[in-house]
């Protein structure tokens, strides 16, 4: 578990808006947002902190947790609204063990975002 991951977008404002989009589903939300970027979290203990930067970062695979398979079909057809490219549609990964229920996209800078599931399926 990790307490925040900072980093840099190319087009803040396309960025802000994709990602509040595409993780309103497992509850994330703004927390705060100033001159060096915006904090979202769901929990108020974990966060998701961008900023503008003109600097090129390497490709990051984010992922995050969804209570159940719902949020994860939620996440995946509001990222894909939002201009996503799809990199995984929603279902389960048995490579990975036989609960894993996830979705993946392709965010505006290229990074590999997930929202995964755990638990079984009801």
């Amino acid at each position: 578990m990790f307490d925040h991951v900072v980093f840099g977008v190319s087009d803040y404002a396309a960025s802000k808006a994709f990602y509040l989009k595409v993780l309103e589903p497992i509850g994330m939300v703004v927390v705060a947002e100033g001159p060096l970027g915006i904090e979202m979290s769901a929990d108020g203990k974990c966060s998701l902190c961008l900023f503008p930067t003109e600097e090129k970062p390497a490709h990051l695979h984010l992922a995050f947790v969804a209570e159940n398979r719902q949020q994860v079909e939620a996440f995946h057809r509001a990222a894909l609204q939002a201009g996503a490219r799809d990199n995984g549609a929603p279902g389960l990964r048995p490579n990975y063990s036989g609960r894993y229920y996830a979705a993946f996209v392709i965010d505006p800078d290229g990074h590999n975002i997930e929202v995964v599931c755990h638990e079984a399926e009801g």
